[in-house]
C-alpha cells in the first residue's frame, strides 16, 4: 500500500510538472492584457516618470538621427548626431544650449563666428528658428509622445527580454506598424521601440533616475547675439 501511496504521489507531480509554465507568473500582470490596452499603461507609466534615458536612431525626412539623451520636465541633455557631425544638447528650463565643434558652426562658410563657437555652450535665442529645431530633442513631454506610438491594429506578439528584464511585445499590424517591448518587471515602462516604417529603433532605461540639469559656467558659454550660424 505504501509503495503504491509513493507510486500515486510520483504520477501526480509529474503531471503537474508537464504542464506549461505561466509566462507572467511573477510579473506585473500587464502580459495578460489586451495589446491596446498594453500600450496605455505603458504610456501612463512613462508620462508618470519624473525622468528617462533614451538612445537609438530615430529617422525624420529621410535624415537619421542618433540619439543619447536624459530627458526630465526640467530640463534635459546629452547628444545628437546627424550627417556625421555631432553636436551636445543642455536644457535648463527654457534656456537651451548647442555645443559643437566649428565644423558644425561652418555651415555658411563663416569660420570667424564658427572659430568663436568651437567647443562653448552656444546660449539659442527663443526666437530663433534653431531653439525650436533642437529644443525638441530635450523635452520629455513632447518627445516621448511623438516616438511612443504604434501604427495600425495592435496585438500581442509573444514574451521577450530587454536587457535582462522580461517584456511582452506588443506590435502594430503585426510589425509594420512598429513594436514596443513593456517591462513585465515593475512598472510597465517602454523597454524598446522599434518604429515603423523603418523609422528608427530606440532603448529606453532609467526610469525614474534624475540626473543633474544645471546652466554651464560663464568661461564655458557664448551669447552669440543674433541668429545662430545655419538656423
Amino acid at each position: 500500500m505504501a509503495a503504491l501511496c509513493v507510486l500515486a504521489v510520483s504520477a501526480l507531480t509529474l503531471l503537474t510538472g508537464c504542464g506549461e509554465e505561466d509566462p507572467d507568473a511573477g510579473t506585473n500582470g500587464v502580459g495578460r492584457l489586451p495589446a491596446r490596452k498594453i500600450q496605455t499603461q505603458s504610456r501612463a507609466a512613462a508620462d508618470a516618470a519624473p525622468a528617462v534615458h533614451l538612445a537609438g536612431t530615430v529617422v525624420t525626412g529621410g535624415v537619421t538621427f542618433t540619439l543619447d539623451m536624459r530627458l526630465k520636465s526640467g530640463g534635459g541633455s546629452g547628444s545628437v548626431t546627424s550627417k556625421g557631425s555631432t553636436f551636445q544638447l543642455l536644457r535648463v528650463g527654457d534656456e537651451l544650449y548647442v555645443k559643437a565643434d566649428a565644423a558644425f558652426w561652418n555651415h555658411g562658410g563663416d569660420t570667424s563666428a564658427a572659430g568663436k563657437l568651437d567647443g562653448k555652450y552656444v546660449k539659442v535665442p527663443q526666437q530663433d528658428p534653431a531653439y525650436r529645431k533642437f529644443s525638441g530633442f530635450t523635452e520629455k513631454d513632447v518627445l516621448l509622445p511623438a516616438l511612443l506610438t504604434l501604427h495600425g491594429e495592435l496585438a500581442t506578439a509573444g514574451h521577450h527580454t530587454q536587457a535582462g528584464t522580461r517584456t511582452i511585445r506588443v506590435t502594430g499590424d503585426g510589425g509594420p506598424g512598429g513594436t514596443l517591448d513593456v517591462s513585465l518587471e515593475g512598472k510597465p515602462y517602454p523597454l524598446r521601440l522599434v518604429r515603423g516604417g523603418g523609422a528608427g529603433t530606440l532603448t529606453f532605461s532609467e526610469w525614474g533616475k534624475d540626473f543633474p540639469a544645471a546652466e554651464p559656467a560663464k568661461s564655458e558659454t557664448v551669447d552669440y547675439g543674433g541668429q545662430l550660424p545655419g538656423s
